[in-house]
């Protein structure tokens, strides 16, 4: 990545007043001075709050002037002046530029109380530590003390750095941490620590297969705490990915599905991802799970209604009776269960289409769209659902209208048709 050249006034650079203002001739100010010019860091004119000024252009020298700046860190007592040093040199390393001749300084810096100094150095640590492996290895045994601190937030920012440096020579020290932050009191600790295992399975399988992790993490499944569960599931389902995801039976299956109301939508999303790769035993579990599922299709997600009615089909196809099946003569066929289940999701569905945004209607409309060709004459009673707005972009009031003239019945004909007569006269011409 190139910069452009200092050669035009800039604030707080040379030319950017007259000679004899701002420290003789518009030089670099002194070390530890407030930055002048509009938007300055707190101390300076641009007043407190002015993150941006962070991302100014650097002057010449001035990485050096951080150098004297970090050195003078551990007499600083202004809390907020520390915190600014740090976002400078964080913000240096953000444009790209080399700030790699801090790290001594910054590892200083480390062995601090305040937490967002701690999370800074952590970052600074992780972006230069593949490229400067032997400094990353400097900072080893404070990371290891760290994740053993008494502070629950300490040992998870501790252990995500240490898992983030990503050198094969680290394996042997973040092997013990991983196992111990999984048994930690804390949730924050726990579900970082499932995070860093896909860290270590992508750095070192051999490893990975050793510690037996792939059956911590299926233990992990049982975590009180809805969060370390879902992140359990996507390492599974990425560490297994070659066989299709992790594996699921009776158990996992129901465990997950009974506490589908802990999770937050993300983790529903997750849970609900695994119920079209389940197939259930019989016509009773079939039902069961589809009844845990039911509450679902309330909720105002649509990303996890759309994933319940996945779910619903794929199960509907796998238990319901096929030609030539030797099943008895009144269980309800797979055309049978995929209506009910259409029957069952209209109105989740209907309600979505009327209150999201133009994105979220355009991929509700498509889903309609199937479902009408799946179940015919589902939908008939809704047609003026499908009514087209004068508000309604281009694209759905195209897909408006196909679905519409799937919806005609002697019924509801005169009604649709009248509808679309008055789209004759749209301004747009291709309609």
């Amino acid at each position: 990545m190139s910069y452009p050249q200092n050669n035009m006034p800039m604030p707080g650079g040379p030319g950017s007043m007259p000679q004899g203002m701002g420290g003789g001739g518009g030089g670099p100010p002194p070390p530890g001075s407030a930055m002048p010019g509009p938007g300055g860091p707190p101390g300076g004119p641009g007043g407190p709050g002015r993150d941006d000024s962070y991302f100014t252009e650097s002057r010449k020298g001035e990485v050096n002037e951080l150098r004297q700046l970090l050195r003078t860190f551990g007499t600083e007592r202004d809390k907020q002046r520390k915190r600014d040093i740090m976002k400078k040199v964080i913000a240096y390393m953000t444009l790209g530029i080399d700030v790699s001749r801090l790290f001594t300084e910054m590892m200083l810096a480390i062995e601090t109380r305040d937490l967002v100094i701690k999370k800074m150095v952590y970052l600074f640590l992780c972006n230069y530590a593949e490229t400067h492996p032997d400094l990353a290895q400097m900072c080893t045994n404070t990371l290891v003390k760290d994740s053993g601190s008494e502070d629950p937030m300490v040992r998870g920012l501790a252990l995500r750095a240490l898992c983030s440096l990503r050198l094969p020579q680290m394996i042997e020290y973040t092997s013990e941490p991983l196992r111990r932050s999984l048994q930690d009191g804390h949730a924050y600790v726990r579900k970082t620590g499932v995070m860093g295992i896909l860290k270590m399975y992508h750095l070192n399988k051999e490893e990975f297969d050793r510690a037996a992790f792939n059956d911590i993490l299926y233990d992990m499944l049982r975590d009180p705490d809805s969060s370390v569960v879902t992140n359990a599931i996507l390492v599974l389902n990425e560490i297994m990915a070659d066989s299709g995801g992790m594996a699921l039976n009776r158990p996992v299956m129901l465990h997950l599905l009974n506490r589908i109301h802990e999770f937050s939508e993300f983790g529903i999303l997750s849970v609900l991802d695994l119920v079209p790769r389940y197939i259930p035993a019989n016509d009773e579990e079939g039902f069961q799970i589809m009844n845990l599922l039911d509450p679902v299709l309330r909720t105002a997600n649509a990303g996890a209604v759309v994933a319940t009615i996945r779910a619903f089909l794929s199960i509907a196809d796998a238990i319901g009776k096929r030609p030539g099946d030797d099943r008895a003569p009144d269980s309800p066929t797979v055309d049978d269960l995929k209506r009910q289940v259409c029957v069952r999701i209209k109105a989740p569905l209907v309600t979505l289409l009327a209150s999201g945004s133009n994105e979220l209607t355009y991929v509700l409309l498509k889903y309609a769209d199937q479902l009408i060709d799946l179940c015919p004459g589902i939908f008939d009673d809704e047609y003026r659902q499908f009514y087209v707005r004068y508000s309604d972009p281009t694209h759905i009031k195209h897909s408006k209208v196909r679905i519409l003239a799937k919806l005609a019945n002697p019924d509801t004909a005169p009604d649709i048709v009248a509808e679309l007569g008055e789209l004759v006269t749209d301004v747009d011409d291709t309609m």
